[in-house]
């Protein structure tokens, strides 16, 4: 079981408080913003951490340059995936 999988199963565990204190912490360490493929839109809607909640619904459809690998989640919990904001989560980009 790599990183990934044990955030993964340690989520599990947690209830639904404790769960969104935990995201909107990763909110802080959230580098979505600073990306090239990252639009106004997106910005204006506030999203972020695509790589915990999923692509953008509608904002970002068009890939410029990704920079996921540099982000601080990707070494916290084990990241292999990028352009989560137009692919999907990690979890849905590993087939979970």
């Amino acid at each position: 079981m790599d990183k990934f999988e044990k955030a993964m199963q340690m989520m599990t565990k947690m209830g639904e408080k404790e769960r969104m204190k935990m995201i909107e912490a990763n909110r802080e360490l959230c580098i979505c913003e600073g990306c090239p493929t990252y639009n106004e839109c997106a910005g204006g809607k506030k999203e972020l951490l695509y790589c915990a909640l999923g692509k953008s619904p509608k904002c970002i459809t068009k890939k410029v340059s990704c920079i996921c690998p540099d982000c601080p989640m990707t070494e916290q919990i084990g990241l292999k995936y990028d352009y989560f904001c137009t692919r999907g989560s990690e979890k849905k980009q590993r087939g979970m």
